[in-house]
C-alpha cells in the first residue's frame, strides 16, 4: 500500500475510491501528567506525552490502512492528520486521506 502525503502519485493513473479515515482517542495518566508538570518547570520535551501520541497516530494509521484495504485501494493519496481534544486530558488523532485504485 502506497501512502502519500501529495495529491497524486506521478506516473501513475487511478481511479478514486473515497475518503478513508482512521482515529483514536487517548487520555494521560496520573504519571504523565506528575511528570510533565515537572517539565514545565525545568523544560525540555514531555517524553511520555511524546511517545502517547506516536502511538496514537501508529493506532489512526493502522485503521486508515484497513478500512482502505477493505475498500480494495492499492494507494492512499493526500494523507492529512489531525488532532483535537475532546475533553480534560484525552485528545483525538485523526488521520484521512483518500484511497485510490490503479488502473
Amino acid at each position: 500500500m502506497i501512502l502519500t502525503t501529495t495529491p497524486d502519485i506521478p506516473g501513475k493513473e487511478y481511479d478514486i475510491i473515497g475518503i478513508v479515515k482512521g482515529c483514536t482517542v487517548q487520555s494521560r495518566n496520573i504519571g504523565h501528567d506528575i511528570g510533565a508538570g515537572l517539565k514545565t518547570i525545568i523544560g525540555g520535551e514531555i517524553t511520555g506525552y511524546t511517545e502517547m501520541i506516536e502511538q496514537a497516530r501508529a493506532i489512526a494509521q493502522n485503521r486508515m490502512l484497513k478500512e482502505a484495504e477493505g475498500a480494495g485501494a492499492d494507494a492512499v493519496i493526500n494523507i492529512r492528520y489531525a488532532t483535537s481534544s475532546v475533553m480534560q486530558g484525552a485528545s483525538e488523532i485523526l488521520m484521512y486521506g483518500t484511497a485510490v485504485k490503479f488502473k
